[in-house]
């Protein structure tokens, strides 16, 4: 014996639409993975070499929540919010002369403070640039900020911190509470 439940939403106790059906058999979500951001960056940057630097994120994909700040190359988490998180970042660090990538970090700041870094030692591979990605799941509370610092340790020549097709991103989005 078979039994068939045919609804159209599904709400929470306080009467909010979780889960709705388009009648067709394709459902859609509320407030699923959000808020949820994507940003990358115009135009390059050329910090110090051997220095941890905030990268200044200046162009948003999305935001669902309004969340991230270009002025403060931020994302700060709403109100009302709470929950924990997937952050994750990549870029392209090197030189822009024909010079050889020592070292390079890749590192998630949460409010202010090193939160996980990724790192490459390329000595005596003869690479101009390095590519990282760091990314994680973290518990976040409003008013917690993340940001994103790159540093990069060349032979010779200008830092450069590349933005050719989205070489340097950073985004994120809640999982659940």
């Amino acid at each position: 014996m078979s039994s068939i439940l045919k609804v159209n939403t599904i709400q929470d106790g306080g009467g909010n639409a979780i889960i709705t059906s388009d009648s067709s058999g394709n459902f859609t979500t509320q407030n699923l993975m959000k808020p949820a951001f994507e940003v990358t960056m115009a135009s390059e940057q050329n910090p110090s070499d051997s220095t941890f630097t905030k990268i200044g994120f200046d162009t948003v994909t999305f935001d669902t929540a309004s969340a991230f700040s270009t002025t403060n190359n931020r994302f700060t988490v709403p109100s009302n919010t709470d929950g924990k998180y997937y952050i994750w970042a990549n870029s392209t660090l090197g030189s822009n002369t024909n010079s050889d990538v020592i070292d390079a970090y890749l590192a998630i700041y949460k409010n202010g403070s090193v939160h996980k870094r990724s790192y490459v030692d390329s000595r005596n591979n003869n690479t101009r640039y390095a590519q990282l990605s760091v990314l994680s799941t973290m518990q976040l509370v409003a008013g917690d900020y993340i940001e994103i610092f790159g540093r990069v340790n060349v032979s010779s020549g200008t830092v450069e911190i590349r933005v050719q097709d989205g070489e340097t991103t950073f985004g994120g989005y809640r999982i659940g509470s």
